[in-house]
């Protein structure tokens, strides 16, 4: 009898020492679909549950401003990022809900620690925000095109899981996804919008360039994923060849860690019961 897969299953763990580390993020299948319905009808459909949950959940958040959520997306260029955003919130309402791009730095930013512009989008109380992309791409870019060692990156990662600690330990639960691309699904994604003029204005060359290095930025993503894969900010490797099971997991996973919450409205106030307005 197969065993029934378990968003536990592409959970990532931690390694506190790079000589026990097994994580290998080639053995996980970016074509697999454990979690899809079947069908991309099936696939909506239980989208669109998620959403509505989501909706109540993130009213719940908002409304008691005092808990935070965040959820972070990375992953290689055309992996679905700004589609995982449309699909997965699709049904919630846009009040308390916060989307950050992050791209390159600007002098200012540059001219500041890597974490400076980052500090200042984490999720005020009752905030849900999305980063698509993160402060991983101080960590992820800069090794691979060697602007940094691998002593920086060392310390970056330590810096990173500090931060990230520093959120947690203020009332921000965090969930991380990297969204699991494989190599000929991003070249028919990236042929697409060459070929479709409309899509144009989402074509950069430095795609292909990044491309080039496919190899090199799948090594960054492993190290980086292993060593800031912690108890309070997990990574999750999201299968993403397929768009409607991409959706359907991250959505899970977000569903998932806001029912853990337990988010109740606000107490009713005394002094309004009974309150009749002429």
């Amino acid at each position: 009898m197969s065993k029934v897969p378990s968003l536990d299953d592409y959970r990532v763990p931690y390694f506190s020492d790079k000589k026990t580390q097994t994580f290998s993020l080639s053995a996980l299948d970016p074509t697999a679909k454990p979690f899809s319905s079947g069908s991309k009808d099936g696939d909506r459909e239980r989208l669109s549950e998620i959403g509505k949950k989501l909706d109540v959940l993130q009213e719940r958040l908002h409304s008691q401003r005092h808990q935070r959520v965040l959820l972070v997306l990375q992953g290689m260029d055309t992996s679905g990022k700004d589609g995982t955003i449309r699909g997965v919130f699709r049904e919630v309402d846009p009040l308390g809900l916060r989307i950050v791009p992050f791209r390159a730095p600007t002098p200012i930013e540059a001219s500041r620690d890597f974490l400076w512009r980052v500090h200042l989008q984490v999720p005020g109380a009752g905030e849900l925000a999305i980063f698509n992309r993160s402060h991983y791409e101080d960590v992820l870019v800069p090794r691979v095109i060697g602007q940094i060692d691998s002593a920086e990156c060392e310390r970056r990662y330590r810096q990173i899981r500090d931060f990230e600690a520093l959120l947690a330990q203020s009332g921000t639960s965090i969930i991380k996804c990297m969204l699991h691309i494989s190599k000929d699904e991003q070249r028919s994604r990236i042929q697409a919008r060459i070929d479709d003029p409309t899509k144009h204005w989402k074509f950069d060359v430095s795609d292909l360039e990044a491309r080039k290095q496919w190899d090199a930025y799948q090594a960054s993503y492993q190290d980086a994923l292993a060593a800031t894969s912690t108890e309070y900010a997990p990574w999750f490797v999201i299968p993403a060849d397929s768009k409607s099971h991409r959706n359907v997991m991250v959505g899970e996973l977000l569903l998932r860690l806001m029912e853990s919450l337990k988010l109740e409205f606000p107490p009713a106030k005394p002094e309004l019961k009974g309150l009749k307005i002429d």
